[in-house]
Order: C-alpha cells, then sequence, then structure tokens
C-alpha cells in the first residue's frame, strides 16, 4: 500500500456531484462560485507548475476540492513506467493537495510514442498481474493510492480469457488501489461489444469505487449496425441515468463527475448536470431509509 501518512492533508472528495474543470470555464467558475462539490482536471495540462493553467486551478482550489484525473501513464504498456511523469504528477499532488488522484486502465505508448487514444488490454492473467505490479510500482513512487478507470472500447482481443468485470475487480485487490467507475463507458462498451452492464456493476466490489464518471457519447450509424463512441461531447443520455441509478443503488453515494470535454456548453450546464446526480444521489438516500 502507498505510504500515504506522510502526505499533507488534503480536503475529502465528497459525495456529491463534481465538474470537469476545462480552460474555457476558468473565469465562469471562479465568477459565479456554483454550487458544485468538487472539480476534476487531466493531471498532464497542469504539470507545468508557472503556468496560466496551473494559477487558475490553485484559484478553483481555494474554493472547491480537486481531484486529478490522468491521461498518459500508460499503465497498461510495455515500456518502463515514465518516470519523469511520474515525477512531474508527483510535484502537482504536493502542490494542490488533491482529495484523489486517478489513471486509466489502458496503454497509450509504445517503444516510447504515445498515441492520442486510449488503448484496450487483452484481459489475460499476464497482463493482470504485468499491470498491477505497474500500479504498485507508480503508487509506491507518487506515495498516493490510484483509483483506476474502466474504459470505453471499440475493439476486443480474441485472445482475452477473463470478462473486463472480473479484471478489474481482481487488479484492484492484486495492485490495492480502488476504482473511478465510469458508468457511461461501461454503457457504451456493454452496447458495442453486447454484454450485459448490470453483470458489470454487480461485480463491482463496493469498497472499492471511489469515484463515478458520467459523460455524454454519440452514435455512429454504419453498415452493420450503429456503433457508441465516448465523445465526451454532449449532456449524459437517459439509458446511462438509468444505469447511474442502478449503480448509486448499489453502491451508496459517490463522488459523480460530468465530463464535457468539447463542443463545450455553457458552465450552468455542467451544473445543472451535476444537480442532477445530487438528485438521483439524495433519493437513493430516501429510498434506502425507507426500505
Amino acid at each position: 500500500m502507498p505510504a500515504e501518512a506522510n502526505a499533507r492533508v488534503a480536503p475529502p472528495i465528497p459525495p456529491r456531484g463534481g465538474i470537469g474543470l476545462r480552460a474555457g470555464h476558468y473565469r465562469a467558475l471562479l465568477d459565479t462560485r456554483p454550487d458544485i462539490g468538487w472539480v476534476e482536471v487531466h493531471s498532464e495540462n497542469y504539470f507545468e507548475l508557472d503556468s496560466i493553467p496551473f494559477h487558475y486551478l490553485e484559484r478553483a482550489r481555494t474554493h472547491y476540492p480537486v481531484s486529478l484525473h490522468g491521461v498518459g501513464l500508460s499503465l497498461g504498456s510495455t515500456d518502463p513506467l515514465n518516470l519523469d511523469h511520474l515525477q512531474q504528477l508527483k510535484a502537482l499532488i504536493g502542490r494542490i493537495e488533491p482529495g484523489l488522484v486517478s489513471e486509466h486502465l489502458c496503454w497509450c505508448s509504445v517503444s516510447g510514442r504515445y498515441l492520442n487514444d486510449l488503448l484496450p488490454l487483452p484481459y489475460t492473467e499476464e497482463a493482470l498481474h504485468h499491470v498491477a505490479s505497474r500500479i504498485r510500482e507508480a503508487q509506491d513512487f507518487i506515495g498516493r493510492r490510484l483509483l483506476i478507470e474502466n474504459l470505453s472500447s471499440y475493439v476486443q482481443y480474441r485472445h482475452s480469457t477473463i470478462p473486463e468485470w472480473e479484471f478489474l475487480a481482481a487488479l484492484v485487490k492484486l495492485a490495492d488501489c480502488d476504482i473511478l467507475l465510469d458508468v457511461n463507458n461501461i454503457y457504451v462498451s456493454s452496447r458495442n461489444h453486447n454484454y450485459d452492464p448490470h453483470a458489470y456493476l454487480a461485480a463491482m466490489p463496493r469498497e472499492r469505487v471511489r469515484e463515478i464518471h458520467l459523460a455524454g457519447h454519440s452514435v455512429r450509424e454504419f453498415p452493420e449496425g450503429a456503433f457508441l463512441i465516448d465523445t465526451h461531447n454532449a449532456p449524459v443520455c437517459e439509458d446511462v441515468w438509468a444505469l447511474y441509478r442502478e449503480t448509486i443503488g448499489r453502491l451508496g453515494a459517490r463522488p459523480t463527475l460530468i465530463e464535457w470535454d468539447s463542443e463545450l456548453p455553457a458552465l450552468s450546464v455542467l451544473v445543472d448536470e451535476a444537480d442532477r446526480a445530487d438528485r438521483i444521489m439524495k433519493e437513493a438516500a430516501r429510498d434506502s431509509r425507507a426500505a
């Protein structure tokens, strides 16, 4: 387990709706200070600690707890872990004191070349132990426990031997890390690969899920049928909200992020989506007490 005892105390991420903070909303967030629980940023955008983006993040941090969400560690790669990347992440953690730090269950680099995508792994015993060892190494370096996020995916490996949900549940136990459960990604991948999203949720260890993501996706039509793409450029759809209700019913309230990365609407649109997540969590709590 990473030694977090010596780290400065970070404000916890509350079990409320939060939003992904993007550059187009810096000024609006600071000017209006909406009633949201927290904000999350992509870690790599803030590695330059004397940059304008970092300046805005520090200002946002005075009003909201912050979660750092990485996209570049390439935990599934066979390349050695990028120590420069880890060092910059560790420095950012030291300055911002995030409540949570997360990364993806993926690979995005090979032979030192980085790809502009998050690519899935083959779900095998070999891959399970390989990724677990790299997560442990990364956690030891930064001194923090990582949350690992499930991907949306568009291809599968013929030689996979473990269902994705069983792989993720086994991984967090083996690596002693936690889960960032992306409900939209479960929905997208279940439609693309024709599996049961409810089976995925049922396999998730309740005590390990510390954050949830929600986002919009796009539907692309092909001769073979519809294909879902995790584009983060639209409101959360009703089917994903329904799956989120089931998730909260199973797990209880969890910090829930609204991701919106392109075609940004007004900040108020994201705040409204975060408010809807708050309402669902409150409704689930009332239902639980009444049961």
